[in-house]
């Protein structure tokens, strides 16, 4: 017999030796309002199938935390897969990439096949689907030797899957089935597919938009919110990476590993210097009409998506357009610390709107515009206050105001200003690199990495706060930020072709750090999973100038 803590209930229970999650569950009578998808076993996410031998601690989760949400995610995932493979016989499914609450996903019919995804026969994906849930399909995970699984995926024309195993260097490999069809995931899945009850399907782009539920209202489907520059952004992205032939992680690895990582940094590079160098020119332009000539440029993104050195790097651009660019955060602005709004648990919400005093940033900005010198405060972080150290501003002849921040393209920050007279940029990791066909990478995961390298090497917080941390600023960014993304004159991508791999090297010991009776680790543990699957790749030619190197370190900006 062993002895099994439960964290839900803070209680203990005895079962055999070998009793999996799914049969301990009932014992501990847990008051949950949604049903539990997955748990955590001594701070690592297992599927409820997963069978204990030693005294262990557990947490059962429902969707509302993050790691039962991506547990739920990768099933309806595999759900889609199934159904498309018994609906469309021999076509490719592509799950694409993250968008409108959702995820994209595109079917090949046949090679040739580029017709666009009908109605009717969504509809049809639709109804099977529903056949498989009410059937309450199991899901069966087996683990095999690497080369097993390799012939396994080659048998069936998987060459994602076998390029992305054969590139992995490991030993061993897991895989699912469902019915008759075998899938691959890098993380566990629900038990059956009557779990699924909560998913949409619906004709996007020419493709298919796959909805999942809500994170905080996991009973009704996360509100559909149309993105359509977002999605030309992931679009040119994978234009992109298919004329480069890295379609996914086993193409980039096998790059690597043949000596191409040099040129793929130096193509990464190149790509965002052309990108950058479109946007300064599309303002130049815009300052330079006769009539509401653009004078301010906002920009901003979420947390760790490089605004700070993109802003930096287009004012360079743009003087090299003639222009005579100057800049300041709204961070500048924030009121001081005491008066910051906080949340209901007495902690600060340094996200909030309010965090910025708005009103007189948008009086020193209107009196900027119209000719007058300002005096610009200087956020003191250690102390809490604003603090005004004779910084000032004058806008002269050709000189062009940019404003970087969480905020700058929310409408009531600048509200009296002409939207004429404003150009706004939203900065993001648009992930278009995918592991494989049916597992496209989260675009938070890279923006995370980046938080806790650069958090450690200037010694903000520790790896294990800022991972602590992670859920609020996703709260926030989804209510202070991405509802104005699609406002932006522009976007830019700072995702980096091959920027996982680069990072591999500094986030691995960062996270090995972590201790394993932290609530830290789970993450910490899934993320030095998922880096593995990169070949690691040296930073040493990644110029000063990157926007990687606002979080490795070793920029020539000064921040």
């Amino acid at each position: 017999m062993i002895q099994v803590f439960c964290k839900n209930t803070n209680t203990s229970r005895s079962f055999a030796e070998g009793t999996a999650l799914l049969d301990m569950l009932p014992d501990f009578n847990i008051d949950n309002p949604y049903p539990i998808v997955s748990a955590k076993v001594n701070n690592v996410s297992q599927g409820l199938k997963f069978r204990v031998y030693n005294s262990r601690t557990v947490e059962f989760l429902d969707i509302r935390e993050s790691s039962g949400m991506r547990v739920y995610t990768r099933s309806v995932c595999f759900l889609l897969c199934k159904a498309a493979r018994d609906v469309f016989k021999g076509c490719k499914l592509y799950i694409e990439n993250p968008i409108s609450n959702g995820y994209f996903c595109n079917i090949r019919r046949n090679k040739k096949d580029r017709k666009p995804v009908t109605q009717a026969e969504v509809d049809r994906l639709k109804a099977r689907m529903e056949e498989i849930v009410s059937k309450d399909m199991p899901f069966h995970r087996f683990e095999v030797p690497i080369d097993e699984a390799i012939r396994i995926f080659k048998d069936r024309g998987y060459d994602d899957k076998v390029k992305l195993l054969e590139t992995s260097g490991e030993v061993y490999s897991d895989y699912y089935t469902l019915g008759d069809t075998v899938d691959y995931y890098y993380g566990r899945l629900v038990p059956s597919a009557g779990y699924l009850t909560v998913w949409g399907l619906e004709p996007y782009h020419n493709g298919i938009l796959l909805r999942l539920p809500d994170h905080h209202d996991p009973l009704n489907l996360a509100p559909f919110t149309d993105q359509p520059k977002t999605f030309e952004m992931f679009k040119e992205n994978r234009i992109w990476n298919n004329i480069m032939h890295l379609s996914n992680v086993g193409d980039v690895n096998t790059a690597c590993q043949n000596g191409a990582a040099s040129e793929l940094i130096q193509v990464a590079e190149a790509l965002q210097d052309k990108k950058i160098v479109q946007i300064a020119e599309e303002v130049s332009k815009r300052y330079h009409k006769r009539e509401n000539p653009v004078r301010l440029v906002l920009i901003t993104g979420p947390s760790s998506s490089g605004k700070s050195t993109f802003c930096k790097r287009i004012s360079v651009q743009l003087k090299a357009c003639g222009l005579r660019p100057v800049s300041f955060s709204t961070d500048d602005y924030f009121v001081n610390r005491v008066e910051t709004p906080k949340f209901p648990d007495g902690s600060y919400d340094f996200d909030n709107f309010d965090t910025v005093d708005h009103d007189m940033l948008q009086r020193d900005l209107l009196k900027l515009l119209s000719g007058e010198e300002v005096q610009i405060p200087e956020y003191n972080f250690v102390t809490g206050l604003r603090e005004y150290n004779g910084k000032k501003l004058k806008l002269g002849k050709g000189s062009v105001l940019l404003v970087e921040g969480l905020h700058a393209l929310n409408e009531r920050l600048t509200d009296q200003i002409p939207d004429s007279s404003k150009f706004r940029i939203f900065v993001n990791t648009m992930t278009s690199i995918s592991l494989d066909n049916h597992n496209a990478i989260p675009t938070e995961d890279n923006r995370l990495l980046r938080r806790i390298i650069r958090d450690y090497n200037k010694g903000a917080f520790s790896p294990q706060e800022t991972i602590e941390q992670w859920p609020k600023v996703l709260d926030a960014e989804q209510k202070w930020i991405y509802p104005y993304q699609e406002n932006a004159d522009a976007m830019f991508n700072s995702a980096y072709l091959i920027e996982f791999a680069v990072l591999r090297n500094h986030a691995e010991p960062v996270l090995r750090s972590i201790p394993k009776n932290t609530p830290a680790y789970s993450e910490a543990h899934r993320l030095l999973k998922f880096t593995h699957y990169f070949t690691a790749v040296s930073d040493k030619e990644i110029p000063p100038t990157s926007l990687l190197r606002e979080f490795l370190g070793g920029s020539s900006f000064t921040y």
